[in-house]
């Protein structure tokens, strides 16, 4: 009996793969090129795909460019989506000295009743017009296919819209005989005021097994990987001014780092954990961004189980393939486009094939000139976004049979919340931890 519950207080091991190479910036140089190479090969790619999927689609229909519609003859065009939005920031706003009086918008969302949608191709744009297309719904950057005919004003009336929906996805791996569990988490905020040390430190204990009674350090052995999705410290702006740095303000700049590595270190000698960068991290702004220099974590980076990524970030456990970011993309969309919740966000990513739409145009990018790194080729098994309000899960259907569970993972500075994924069956739970203080 004793032998059982020793093999069962073992860590369960699982085979690993990063595929993260499309996403790092190795031999491009910035010459001072434009955004248009980026949309240029996307609308390239894309077009290939949506013009195989037209021929089932619209089989009797002749696919157009934009120069070449004709006054009340029906037609598909494919093309990029452009978003006319009149409460869209513009940097201009900024030095206009007659500025106009515009409402009152949420803070969150720039959306407008007036904003309507063009479609832009090699050869021109149109103005898209009808009630199938709705401008709340797409944002800039999206290529889709239309069917419709050019009306007497000049504008493109759309019948209907078809999008290339999620891509092809490998195999699902036979269902394995046992609980396999991946933890993931992100805004640990380390060094910001709603940071509380303890409710990560009692993660840490739990993920490593120094938590519990026997059945609670029996379920922390299945626990094979951690994921941390960005925004793990917060340095304080203020000191970021160019300035000579005080020791004292020195200390300040580095003790979150210091705090996070050692935490890290922790679970680095036990399993195998990957970091991505976010917003706040000391990495690129500009998406994809760059894995978070070893040098940030001399502890925990001496371990072959500690991993710097990409965000976004793509790997391969047990042949299940997870997709991620510390949620940028879906935050962005929030801004200039409506939906139900982030879930639905992430499902159109999917269903439009592109992680990041909106990229150039208001979400910062490398400005690539060969390729666009973030078109999605294989369907994830796993999708997931960090740094949300609360946290939300979905399993999804493709036409093809391709299944994905999405995941929106919380904040965890704001209420102590982590997310466990069992390889077994993609079912969802969360950790939650809570500490208080007499």
């Amino acid at each position: 009996m004793e032998i059982d519950s020793q093999k069962n207080l073992l860590r369960k091991q699982c085979t690993y793969e990063i595929l993260d190479e499309q996403y790092k910036i190795q031999k491009e140089t910035y010459k001072g090129q434009q955004y248009s190479h980026i949309y240029f090969v996307r609308l390239h790619l894309m077009r290939t795909i949506l013009h195989s999927l037209v021929s089932k689609w619209k089989p009797h229909l002749p696919v157009r460019t934009v120069l070449e519609l004709e006054e009340g003859k029906e037609c598909v065009i494919v093309g990029t989506l452009y978003k006319h939005m009149k409460l869209k920031p513009t940097i201009l706003d900024e030095y206009s000295k007659e500025r106009s009086v515009t409402p009152l918008v949420k803070p969150h969302n720039f959306m407008h009743p007036d904003d309507y949608l063009v479609l832009e191709d090699d050869s021109g744009r149109v103005k898209l017009s009808g009630a199938v297309l709705l401008p709340s719904v797409y944002a800039t950057g999206i290529i889709v296919a239309l069917h419709g005919k050019e009306t007497c004003v000049g504008d493109f009336f759309v019948d209907d819209i078809l999008e290339a929906g999620l891509p092809p996805q490998i195999e699902r791996p036979l269902i394995p005989n046992e609980d396999k569990y991946v933890v993931f988490v992100s805004g640990l905020s380390i060094g910001s005021s709603s940071s509380n040390p303890l409710q990560f430190q009692l993660l840490v204990d739990h993920i490593t097994g120094h938590l519990g009674d026997e059945e609670e350090q029996g379920i922390a052995a299945q626990i094979v990987h951690v994921v941390i999705a960005g925004n793990s410290v917060e340095i304080p702006r203020g000191l970021l001014n160019g300035q000579h740095l005080s020791a004292k303000d020195q200390t300040k700049l580095t003790e979150p780092l210091k705090e996070l590595d050692i935490l890290l270190n922790q679970l680095a000698a036990g399993l195998s954990v990957d970091i991505m960068p976010g917003p706040s991290d000391p990495a690129n702004f500009s998406l994809p961004q760059q894995p978070l220099h070893r040098c940030l974590f001399p502890g925990s980076s001496a371990y072959n189980t500690f991993r710097s990524c990409t965000n976004p970030h793509c790997f391969e456990l047990d042949n299940f393939r997870f997709l991620g970011t510390s949620g940028q993309n879906a935050d962005d969309l929030d801004k200039y486009s409506e939906a139900k919740d982030k879930l639905e966000f992430m499902e159109r990513t999917l269903r439009w094939r592109h992680l990041a739409p909106t990229a150039p145009n208001t979400l910062g990018c490398y400005p690539f000139t060969d390729r666009d790194p973030f078109l999605i080729e294989s369907c994830p098994h796993v999708y997931f976004i960090g740094n949300q309000d609360k946290f939300d899960t979905r399993l999804i259907k493709g036409s093809e049979g391709q299944m994905v569970r999405l995941i929106a993972i919380p904040r965890f500075c704001e209420n102590g919340t982590a997310v466990m994924l069992n390889l077994r069956n993609l079912d969802c739970h969360v950790l939650s931890f809570e500490t208080e203080f007499s």
